[in-house]
C-alpha cells in the first residue's frame, strides 16, 4: 500500500466516524468537565482529538516517509557511520543499500524507518534527528580518540626531549667537574702553557698549503698555453672560412644574373597579361553593347504590349458577357507592368553597382599606389637599417677581438648567403606561379570566349522570337478586326430580321385571319431565326473560346521573355565579376614584378655589403695575429712577475702564520679567564639565591609558629569557656531543679564529647607547634650555613675579581699586540691583493671582452634574423605600415643597447 492509499482509507474512516456522529465545531481542548485547573481527563481529551482528526493526522504523518536525501547527499552525510560500505561500488543506490543495512545491523535503525528508491532514500518523521545525533556521536568519538592519539605523540616527543636533556646536562656537568679539579693543578697549568708553542705539528700543513698553491699554478699556465694554442687554431680557421666566403660570393653574383633573366621573363609576361585583359575589356564593352540592344528590344515589345493592351481593352468593352475575364486579365496586366518597371529598377540598379565597382576599382588601384610607397618607404628604412649595422660593424672593428668578429662575420655571411639563396628560389617559385596564372588565365579566357559566344546565340534566338511575337501579335489584331466585322454584320442581320419579324407580326395582326400557307411562312421564318440565333451564339463563343487563347499565348510569351531576362542579367554579373577577378589578378602580378624588382635591388645592395665585409675581416685578422704576438710577450713577462710575487708571498704567508699562532695562544687564555670568571660569578649567585630561599622558609616558620601558638591560645580560650558554661550550667539546674536525671546525663555527655575534641585538637595543636620549632631549628642552622657559604663566596669573588683585572690588563697589551700585527698582515696581503690583481688582471678583461663579444654575437645573429624576416615581409608585400613602424622602433632600441654595450666594452 502506498502513502496516498492510507491517507484516502484513513480520511473515508474519519468521515465515516463524523457523520455516525453530530460533531460540532471544537475551538479548543477542554481539560475536564469540572472547570478545574490542574486536572486532566485522559478520556475526553482523548475523544476531543479523535474528533478534531489531530491523532489521524498524526498516525499518517507516522506511516509516511516526509524526509528525503539523495543517494549521493546520503553516502557523503553518513559515510561516518558505515566508511567501509560507503566505497563499496560505484553505484549511489547500491552504496546507500549496504551503508542502510550496516546501520541495521549496528542497531542504529530498523527496516520501517526507511525506504530505498531509485534515487532518492526516504525515512520516517524523527529519522533524521535521530541519525544526526548518531553521527555527532561518532564524530565526538572519532575527535577524542584523534585528541588521544596527539596528546600520546606529544608525551613521547618531550619523553625524548628530556632524556636527550638529561644526557647533555650529565656530560656538562662532568666535564665541569673535571675542570673544577683540573684548573688548579699546577702540571696542567704548565701543560696550557707549553702547549701552543710547539711548532713540529704545524710544518707539515703548510707544506700540503704551498703544494697545493704550486698546484694551482701550474693548472693556471696550463690553461694558458692551451688558450694560446687555440687562438692559433682559430686565426687559421678565419683564413680557411675567408676563402670559402669569396667562393661563395661568387656563386651568389651567377645566381644575380639568373634572377635578372627570370625578372626579364617576369616582365614579359606581364606585358602579355595587360594586353590579354585589354582584350576581356574589349570584349566587355561588346557585351553591354548586346545588353543596351536586348534592353532597345525589350522596351519594343513593352509598347506592341500596350498597343495589345488598348486593342483588349477595346474587345473586352465590346464584349458584355466577357466583363469577369476582362478583369482577370487586367490584373494580370498591372502585375506584368510591375514586375516590367521592377525588373527596368533592377536594370538600373544593376547600373549604379557597376559604377560602384568602377568606383572601388579605382579606390583599389589608389591603395595599391600607396602601399608601392609603403614599401619603398620600407626599403628606405631597410637601407638605413643596414647602414646603422654597418655602423655598429665599423665600432666593433675598434674593438680588438678578432677571433669573435670573425666568428661573428662568418655566421652573418653564411645567413645572408641563405637569405639571397631563399630570395632566389622564391623568385623562381613566383615565376613558376605566375605561368601557371598565365596558363589559367587563358584557360578562363577560352572558357569566356565560348560563354559569350553561348551568349550572342541566345540574343539571336530572342531576337527571333520576338519578331515572331510581333508578327504574332499582327496576326491576332487582323483576327480581331475580322471577328469585329463579322460581329457587326450579324448585329446587323440580327437587327433585320428583328425588323422584319416585327413588320410580320403587324401584318398578322392586320390580316387576322391568314391561311394555313402563310403559318407555314411564319413557321419556317422562326425556324430559321432560331437557326440564326444559334448561329449568333456559336459565333460568340467561337470567338471567346479564340480570344481565350490568344490571351494565354501573351501570358506565355510575356514570362518566357522575362525568364529570358533574367538569364541575362544574371549572366552579365557573372561576366562583371569575372572582369574585377582579371583585374586582381593583374595587380597581383603587377605587385609581384614590384617585389622581384625590390628583391633584385637589395641582392645587389647585399652584395656591395658582403665585399666591404671580406676586406674588413682581412684587416681584422692582420690585426688579431698581431694582437697574440703582444699577448704572448705580455704572458711571459707577467709570468715571471708571478713567480717573483709568489716568493714574496711565501715569505709573507709565514709571518702571518706566526703571528696567527701567537693570536691563538692569547685568545685561548683570554678565553679560560673568562670561563673560570664567568663560573665564580654563577656560583656566587646561586648561593645568593639559596640564602634568599632559606631566609624565605625561615620567614614562612616563623608565621606559621605564630599562627599555631595563636590557635592554640584559641582553643585554651574555648577550653575555658566550656568548662564555665559547663559550670554556669551545673550551678543552674541544680537551682532550678527543673531537669530530669536523664536529660542531665544527656548534656553532660555531650559536653564531654566536646572537650574530648578539644582536647584532641589541643594535643594536634601541641605536636605541630613542636614540628615546627624543630623544623625552624634545623632551618635557622641551614641559614647560618649559607651564610658561611656567601661569605666564602665573597671572599673568593673579591680575589676572583683582583685576578681579573690584571687579566684585563695582560689582554689589553695583547690586544694592542695583536693589532698591530693584524695591521701589519693587513697591509702584508693588500701588497700580495695587488699583486695577483695585476697578474690576473689581462686574463679577466681577456675573458670579459670574449664574454662581451659572445653576446654582441648572439644580438647580431638575432638581428640578421629580424632582417632576414623583414627582407621576405618586404619581399611579399604583406606588412602594413604600422608593424614596419614598430619593428623599426624594435630594432632602434636594439642597436641603441648593442650601442650602450659597445660604448661599456671600450670603458672597461
Amino acid at each position: 500500500m502506498t502513502v496516498s492509499m492510507l491517507y484516502r482509507e484513513s480520511l473515508n474512516n474519519l468521515m465515516t466516524m463524523l457523520n455516525m456522529t453530530h460533531p460540532h465545531f471544537i475551538r479548543c481542548i477542554i481539560p475536564n468537565e469540572k472547570k478545574q485547573s490542574g486536572l486532566l481527563d485522559a478520556a475526553l481529551v482523548l475523544n476531543q482529538l479523535t474528533c478534531n482528526g489531530v491523532l489521524e493526522g498524526i498516525r499518517i504523518c507516522r506511516k509516511g516517509f516526509p524526509n528525503r536525501t539523495l543517494h549521493k547527499d546520503f553516502k557523503q552525510r553518513y559515510s561516518i557511520l558505515a566508511a567501509d560500505e560507503s566505497i563499496s561500488s560505484t553505484d549511489m543506490r547500491k552504496c546507500a543499500e549496504a551503508m542502510l543495512n550496516r546501520i541495521v545491523k549496528d542497531n542504529i535503525l530498523t527496516e520501517e524507518n526507511f525506504r530505498i528508491g531509485e534515487t532518492k532514500v526516504f525515512f520516517k518523521a524523527g529519522v533524521l534527528a535521530h541519525l544526526e545525533d548518531v553521527r555527532d556521536e561518532a564524530l565526538k568519538t572519532l575527535l577524542t580518540k584523534l585528541q588521544s592519539q596527539i596528546r600520546w605523540y606529544l608525551g613521547l616527543t618531550d619523553k625524548k626531549r628530556r632524556i636527550q636533556q638529561k644526557a647533555g646536562l650529565l656530560i656538562v656537568q662532568r666535564n665541569v667537574r673535571a675542570w673544577c679539579s683540573l684548573r688548579t693543578w699546577d702540571w696542567f697549568k704548565l701543560y696550557t702553557k707549553v702547549r701552543p708553542m710547539l711548532k713540529e705539528g704545524k710544518i707539515a700543513e703548510e707544506l700540503e698549503k704551498l703544494q697545493e698553491k704550486l698546484k694551482s699554478l701550474e693548472e693556471t699556465l696550463q690553461k694558458e698555453e692551451n688558450l694560446r694554442k687555440n687562438l692559433d687554431d682559430s686565426a687559421k680557421k678565419t683564413e680557411t672560412e675567408k676563402a670559402e666566403l669569396f667562393e661563395k660570393l661568387e656563386a651568389i653574383k651567377n645566381n644575380l644574373t639568373k634572377s635578372e633573366g627570370n625578372l626579364s621573363q617576369m616582365e614579359t609576361a606581364k606585358s602579355d597579361a595587360d594586353k590579354k585583359l585589354e582584350e576581356l575589356n574589349e570584349q566587355l564593352a561588346d557585351v553591354e553593347d548586346q545588353n543596351t540592344e536586348i534592353q532597345r528590344s525589350k522596351k519594343k515589345v513593352e509598347g506592341e504590349i500596350d498597343a495589345l493592351k488598348k486593342q483588349i481593352q477595346d474587345l473586352e468593352v465590346s464584349a458584355r458577357k466577357a466583363e469577369m475575364e476582362k478583369q482577370s486579365k487586367d490584373h494580370q496586366i498591372r502585375s506584368l507592368q510591375d514586375e516590367l518597371q521592377q525588373q527596368a529598377e533592377s536594370v538600373a540598379k544593376l547600373t549604379k553597382e557597376i559604377r560602384h565597382q568602377e568606383e572601388l576599382n579605382k579606390k583599389i588601384t589608389e591603395d595599391l599606389q600607396g602601399e608601392e610607397d609603403k614599401t619603398n618607404h620600407a626599403n628606405k628604412v631597410k637601407s638605413k637599417l643596414e647602414q646603422t649595422l654597418n655602423d655598429l660593424e665599423d665600432n666593433l672593428e675598434r674593438e680588438r677581438r678578432a677571433k669573435a668578429d670573425s666568428e661573428k662575420s662568418k655566421r652573418k655571411l653564411e645567413g645572408e648567403l641563405k637569405i639571397t639563396q631563399e630570395g632566389i628560389d622564391e623568385a623562381t617559385r613566383q615565376r613558376r606561379d605566375l605561368e601557371n596564372n598565365m596558363k589559367r588565365k587563358e584557360a578562363e579566357l577560352n572558357a569566356l570566349s565560348s560563354r559569350l559566344e553561348d551568349e550572342q546565340a541566345t540574343i539571336s534566338k530572342l531576337q527571333r522570337q520576338i519578331k515572331e511575337l510581333q508578327s504574332r501579335a499582327a496576326e491576332l489584331e487582323d483576327e480581331v478586326n475580322n471577328e469585329r466585322q463579322s460581329r457587326s454584320k450579324t448585329d446587323k442581320a440580327r437587327s433585320d430580321i428583328q425588323h422584319e419579324l416585327d413588320e410580320l407580326n403587324d401584318r398578322l395582326d392586320e390580316q387576322g385571319g391568314a391561311t394555313a400557307a402563310q403559318i407555314e411562312i411564319n413557321k419556317k421564318r422562326e425556324a430559321e431565326l432560331a437557326k440564326l440565333r444559334r448561329d449568333i451564339e456559336e459565333a460568340n463563343m467561337n470567338h471567346e473560346s479564340q480570344l481565350a487563347a490568344l490571351r494565354k499565348k501573351h501570358t506565355d510569351a510575356v514570362a518566357e521573355l522575362t525568364d529570358q531576362l533574367d538569364q541575362i542579367r544574371k549572366q552579365k554579373q557573372k561576366l562583371e565579376k569575372d572582369k574585377s577577378q582579371y583585374v586582381r589578378n593583374t595587380e597581383d602580378l603587377a605587385a609581384q614584378l614590384d617585389g622581384e624588382s625590390a628583391a633584385k635591388v637589395s641582392n645587389e645592395k647585399l652584395v656591395k655589403q658582403f665585399e666591404l665585409q671580406l676586406n674588413d675581416l682581412q684587416a681584422r685578422a692582420d690585426e688579431q695575429s698581431r694582437q697574440l704576438h703582444d699577448y704572448s710577450s705580455i704572458r711571459n713577462r707577467l709570468s715571471n712577475d708571478n713567480n717573483d710575487m709568489i716568493r714574496q708571498l711565501e715569505d709573507a704567508e709565514e709571518q702571518i702564520a706566526t703571528l696567527l699562532r701567537f693570536k691563538v695562544q692569547l685568545t685561548q687564555q683570554i678565553e679560560d679567564i673568562r670561563s673560570a670568571t664567568d663560573e665564580e660569578i654563577r656560583e656566587r649567585q646561586v648561593l645568593a639565591a639559596q640564602v634568599k630561599n632559606l631566609q624565605i622558609e625561615a620567614e614562612q616558620a616563623h608565621n606559621n609558629l605564630e599562627e599555631e601558638i595563636e590557635s592554640k591560645n584559641e582553643v585554651a580560650r574555648q577550653l575555658s569557656k566550656a568548662n564555665g558554661e559547663i559550670q554556669q550550667w551545673q550551678s543552674r539546674f541544680e537551682q532550678d531543679g527543673m531537669l530530669q536525671t536523664t536529660e542531665l546525663e544527656e548534656v553532660r555527655r555531650k559536653q564531654g564529647i566536646k572537650i574530648s575534641e578539644l582536647q584532641e585538637a589541643l594535643e594536634q595543636a601541641n605536636q605541630k607547634i613542636i614540628t615546627l620549632e624543630k623544623a625552624r631549628s634545623r632551618l635557622l642552622g641551614d641559614l647560618d650555613d649559607a651564610q658561611v657559604d656567601v661569605e666564602r663566596a665573597n671572599a673568593t669573588a673579591s680575589q676572583l675579581e683582583k685576578k681579573q683585572k690584571g687579566f684585563d690588563s695582560l689582554v689589553d697589551e695583547w690586544k694592542k699586540k695583536a693589532d698591530d700585527m693584524s695591521a701589519e698582515l693587513d697591509a702584508v696581503q693588500r701588497e700580495v691583493r695587488n699583486l695577483s690583481t695585476d697578474l690576473f688582471k689581462m686574463k679577466t678583461t681577456h675573458e670579459e671582452y670574449s664574454e662581451t663579444a659572445e653576446g654582441l654575437r648572439h644580438e647580431n645573429k638575432a638581428l640578421s634574423n629580424e632582417i632576414k624576416d623583414l627582407t621576405d615581409q618586404l619581399g611579399e608585400g604583406g606588412r602594413s605600415q604600422h608593424e614596419m613602424q614598430k619593428m623599426i622602433r624594435r630594432l632602434e632600441i636594439e642597436k641603441e643597447e648593442l650601442q650602450h654595450a659597445l660604448d661599456e666594452a671600450e670603458d672597461v
